[in-house]
């Protein structure tokens, strides 16, 4: 079995750490254990969860992608069927079944690395816990609710629905698209909590996965307290600034180790995490483990993003138990709070987490007539055919296709490019302020799906100075120790909380009064950051981005470019995470063929969340 396993890393099945776990846990004579081993830890390097025992068989065998390999190891592990590796695992000294500790736990036909079974135990158990609060006296609430989310029609006030969930309930999901309103949503649910405290001094705090998602988060808030009616106490107490969830719970360097944790609960009474998507399950669990018993927490977040970078997509699994409506009795407390018509739900209390969820389902965005909006749409439901219907078509005057069918049509990309950052380096030539220039770069971004090659990020970043270069609007210089020119746009890569920088934060080279270059970096409080190449932080040039680090970023004029052929990273998310960055106008660079299997490839994270939170209801 180690043989094939090597052959197995050689073609890329595998990464040598996979070889090695399996080395390390199972012996020569144990080829089933040492095949399952492998397996489990190559999965778990692509984000999954767990292993379904029935991927071990000759079918699932390295998920379909060298099918002779998977019938050479299903034989020499024995040519087990489900319920023989069932037994097979469980007869070994390094599974158990979670009574004991072991290395690996077996739950359900489901095999985990025992600390990713720890945290989805936790994170079910916290969420089927959870209930909604008894409330003393609903007219106060009702009417706090009117004075912030006035009565308007007929429709459902889905952001007042919200606010009505996470002020009746320990913890509140809020789940939806760009432009749903979820960051006035907080604003008004959060100043609704401080009225109704009545003068307690309640311990208010604002976190998101990333210092780039905390310090939008921290803006956008700001900016929407200054329309509340407000007295001044009730103002001292709104959070004026986010952390990263590393930070609040005081992550130690080189270790697993938090500082707050279950034996040592954060110091706050609200707690909001934006950007929940992007909450990988160990954080979240590392998170629900110091959360204070008083505390109430406020997830928000767009279910259909791409899910975390490691392992899991907790919000999405979360947000599958809003599939059958409130309880009865939630529905009809959340009528008589908000005095909206909420539809129907079961006849029957479904997944306790459904009672804490809210989907915020209007765009103030993105209308009817929005070629953006219903883009976006059509790849989320997974209808291909119409998307390309849409883009062939090109009847929408907000998104233009321009099909890369051969090496012909990349000077088109390069083109667009040219005319998207030519406002922003026309400015830097003219010497406006950085703040002018900051804004105007903003216009227009490019998206990538790749990291590296002709079509990633590595290479169009190259391609695109060299362009802009030709058309005179950069000037690099000659020397190849230079570290940059007026103009240059760079992104962070690694954290320097020292300077107030995080990786995702991207600012502009630009030349001060005495001729040096210093890079002009946005604040959240609305303030520029003009800090020396010297001290700049590990960093990279930003005309083109990934999708990725796009999270959370809006953009006048998006641009994606996606390669030309199909590649597993190509998902439904990242194609709607890519349109929904743009406002008001986007660009596609793609063929056909590859929109088509991305639209038909949704991200599947293996994990047994939803089970637990279904099952757990019903039983």
């Amino acid at each position: 079995m180690e043989q094939l396993l090597a052959q197995a890393q050689q073609l890329r099945l595998l990464r040598p750490l996979d070889t090695q776990f399996a080395r390390m846990l199972a012996l020569p004579n144990e080829p089933a254990l040492m095949l399952a081993c492998a397996c489990l830890s190559a999965d778990a390097g692509a984000g999954h969860v767990c292993l379904p025992v029935e991927m071990l068989t000759r079918d699932g065998l390295f998920n379909g992608r060298h099918p002779q390999l998977a019938e050479t190891a299903w034989s020499l592990a024995g040519k087990l069927s489900t319920d023989q590796w069932l037994s097979s695992l469980l007869s070994s000294a390094a599974v158990s079944d979670g009574s004991r500790p072991t290395p690996l736990v077996l739950d359900k036909q489901r095999l985990y690395l025992q600390r990713m079974w720890q945290n989805e135990s936790r994170v079910a158990g916290f969420f089927n816990a959870i209930h909604p609060e008894p409330v003393a006296d609903e007219s106060a609430i009702e009417a706090v609710l009117n004075r912030f989310f006035p009565p308007s029609g007929n429709e459902v006030d889905w952001q007042k629905v919200a606010a009505a969930v996470a002020i009746t309930h320990p913890v509140a999901v809020v789940s939806g698209g760009p432009g749903t309103g979820k960051t006035t949503t907080v604003a008004k649910m959060l100043a609704a909590m401080l009225v109704l405290a009545a003068g307690q001094r309640l311990r208010v705090q604002l976190a998101a996965p990333t210092g780039k998602a905390a310090a939008r988060l921290s803006e956008s808030l700001g900016t929407a307290l200054q329309s509340l009616a407000l007295n001044d106490d009730q103002r001292r107490l709104f959070p004026r600034e986010a952390v990263t969830l590393h930070r609040l719970l005081g992550a130690q360097p080189n270790s697993q180790r938090m500082r707050y944790h279950q034996g040592n609960p954060l110091h706050v009474d609200i707690l909001i995490v934006d950007e929940a998507s992007m909450v990988d399950l160990p954080m979240m669990a590392n998170l629900i483990a110091a959360l204070p018993p008083q505390a109430k927490v406020v997830f928000l977040g767009d279910r259909c993003q791409l899910a975390s970078v490691e392992a899991g997509a907790v919000l999405g699994d979360i947000c599958c138990c809003a599939e059958q409506g409130y309880s009865p009795a939630r529905n009809r407390q959340l009528r008589r709070l908000t005095g909206c018509d909420l539809p129907a739900g079961g006849t029957t209390p479904g997944p306790t987490a459904g009672d804490s969820l809210c989907l915020l389902r209007k765009s103030y965005r993105f209308d009817d007539r929005s070629g953006i909006g219903r883009l976006a749409n059509t790849v989320n439901t997974g209808d291909s055919r119409g998307a390309l219907a849409m883009l062939n078509a090109g009847q929408d005057p907000d998104v233009v296709y321009a099909p890369m069918r051969d090496a012909a049509d990349y000077p088109r990309l390069l083109e667009g490019c040219l005319a998207g950052y030519r406002d922003y380096l026309s400015q830097v030539r003219a010497g406006e302020s950085a703040s002018v220039i900051l804004s105007a770069f903003n216009h227009y971004r490019l998206l990538c799906a790749l990291r590296e090659g002709p079509f990633g990020v590595a290479g169009l970043n190259l391609r695109i100075e060299q362009t802009l270069s030709h058309a005179g609007l950069i000037t690099r210089s000659t020397d190849s120790a230079a570290r940059g020119y007026a103009g240059r746009p760079v992104m962070i890569t690694r954290n320097a909380p020292s300077l107030g920088l995080y990786n995702g934060d991207i600012g502009i080279m630009l030349n001060t009064p005495s001729g040096e270059l210093r890079v002009h970096f946005p604040l959240p409080d609305g303030t520029i950051k003009a800090v020396p190449l010297s001290r700049l932080p590990e960093h990279e040039t930003a005309f083109a981005m990934t999708v990725h680090k796009a999270q959370g970023s809006e953009f006048t004029h998006t641009s994606l470019v996606l390669p030309n052929q199909h590649l597993p990273v190509l998902t439904r998310e990242l194609l709607y995470t890519a349109i929904t960055r743009a406002r008001e106008r986007l660009s596609v660079y793609a063929n056909d063929d590859v929109v088509h299997r991305a639209i038909a490839t949704p991200t599947q994270r293996r994990s047994g969340l939803i089970d637990r939170l279904i099952v757990a209801s019903a039983g």
